[in-house]
């Protein structure tokens, strides 16, 4: 059974609640509230019903019909391949071009966001640390690969691990060692800080970044403006192209000391003999953690994060011994496609995003994937689902599901899209009008250019088609 994550309203806010172990995985260890005199608040109402075990499975036949005569609408392009299955069964109930590699765009977040979830588990954090410098007084600030590292309390993520916080920390650990100069360690992730296959814009139009280990607010130079102008950019913003660099200034102004006291190298190995009075060499003097995976999965979802995914990507790699770069990350994301049973021969990734015009996916890989992340066997990996767009209601989805063609999806649709020009791909989960619950991926990789709204319209008819339908 699928382990339910259920939206609720409650005072004008939007909360997701999870069962189970999501407490855990949280690390919420908070201690139990003080005994009120207050009647309990009523539990909320979901705003999204939960699947019925007992709906009707629907029919190939069933399936085709609603489908199929959708598929051929010029404003697709040339190829569309399509997959849908039963997550309960696992029964495959259509496919067309379905074992196809085809262009995923953002739709790779969720092969990211399963591998990761598999590779770390729900409750990993990513440290940063500081460490004691070869000469006294050095302070290594070293990237652990944590993108959302803030610099104060005002960054982009909240709840986000702060570097104001890891420099109070060094400082009580230096005691009356004076903080004479900052090193940046970023040497966690090698290799290029652009991916393969990526448009010659995405580092400069703000949707990508220079990819380190060491970086704060996904390397975003004004963190709050980004934040606060997110819906109307995007998501894009001004990045800097040396974000492990920006990270040291800033550390360096948090301890007292000039931003020119600031330059790159690696951390010393523990074990080197300290000057009097100071830490040895290589001695941790602070750490700071992220938020945990389930929720750096979510971030990447529900904001389709490129950032985070390539940081994402690169813990997958990590946790399967390769270079945290985007062909190790690559790689590694492949091992685990194979190590959950899944056809790995359908799957060729370049980087963790989508950003890569070189990746391949076929529609099959993705309807398996979101299957077995449904299906209750493996409940750490029902994680992905909670960041996932709800059509007609957030995200990417929000303004979709809107007209009579569509409405169908509205509340019901919840799916991670892609976009790249003449790429259009959406891929989740969706409830028919029985109550069942289906797996699809719909991919073209040859819309026509132009307004990427006319082929999103089209791919909305056929999903919102699956949830009117009975498909029997």
């Amino acid at each position: 059974m699928l382990v339910v994550l259920v939206l609720v309203a409650l005072a004008g806010a939007a909360f997701v609640v999870r069962p189970g172990p999501v407490a855990g995985w949280l690390g919420d260890g908070r201690p139990a509230p003080a005994a009120s005199a207050r009647a309990p608040e009523p539990d909320p109402s979901p705003v999204l019903a939960g699947p019925d075990a007992g709906a009707p499975e629907p029919t190939p036949d069933g399936v085709r019909a609603a489908v199929e005569p959708l598929l051929s609408a010029p404003e697709l392009g040339t190829r569309v391949n399509l997959s849908v299955v039963d997550v309960t069964s696992g029964n495959s109930l259509y496919a067309r071009g379905g074992d196809d590699g085809t262009t995923p765009a953002s739709v790779t977040k969720l092969v990211t966001g399963v591998t990761v979830l598999a590779a770390r588990g729900p409750g990993h954090r990513i440290p940063t640390r500081a460490v004691a410098g070869a000469n006294p007084g050095e302070v290594v600030l070293v990237g652990g690969g944590d993108p959302t590292l803030a610099i104060d309390g005002k960054g982009f993520y909240p709840g986000a691990a702060r570097l104001d916080d890891l420099a109070k920390q060094v400082k009580q650990a230096l005691g009356g060692t004076a903080p004479t100069k900052v090193v940046v360690d970023s040497t966690l992730f090698p290799g290029p800080v652009h991916g393969p296959g990526w448009d010659e814009d995405i580092p400069t139009e703000g949707f990508g970044a220079s990819i380190s280990a060491l970086m704060t607010d996904g390397a975003r130079r004004d963190p709050v403006s980004a934040r606060k102008n997110f819906d109307d950019t995007h998501g894009a913003a001004a990045r800097d192209p040396r974000p492990d660099l920006a990270a040291g200034r800033s550390f360096a102004r948090l301890l007292g000391l000039s931003t020119t006291d600031v330059a790159k190298g690696s951390a010393p190995a523990a074990g080197g003999n300290p000057a009097a009075g100071a830490p040895a060499p290589g001695t941790e003097l602070g750490k700071v953690e992220s938020l945990p995976m389930i929720r750096l999965v979510d971030i990447m979802i529900s904001d389709s994060d490129n950032v985070v995914a390539e940081a994402l990507a690169r813990q997958v790699a990590l946790a399967r011994n390769q270079p945290g770069s985007f062909a190790g990350g690559a790689a590694a994301m492949d091992a685990v496609v194979a190590e959950l049973g899944l056809p790995a021969d359908e799957i060729s990734l370049a980087d963790g995003s989508g950003l890569s015009r070189t990746n391949r996916i076929s529609p099959s890989l993705l309807t398996d994937l979101i299957a077995l992340a449904g299906n209750g066997s493996r409940p750490e990996l029902a994680a992905v689902f909670g960041g996932l767009p709800v059509g007609g209601w957030s995200g990417t989805l929000k303004e979709r599901y809107q007209v009579a063609a569509t409405s169908a999806g509205a509340g019901v649709v919840r799916a991670k899209t892609g976009t790249l020009t003449g790429v259009q791909a959406i891929s989740g989960l969706v409830t028919t009008a029985d109550g069942r619950l289906l797996a699809f991926a719909v991919l073209t990789d040859q819309a026509p250019a132009g307004d990427p709204d006319v082929p999103r319209r089209a791919l909305d008819r056929i999903t919102g088609a699956l949830a009117a339908c009975g498909c029997r």
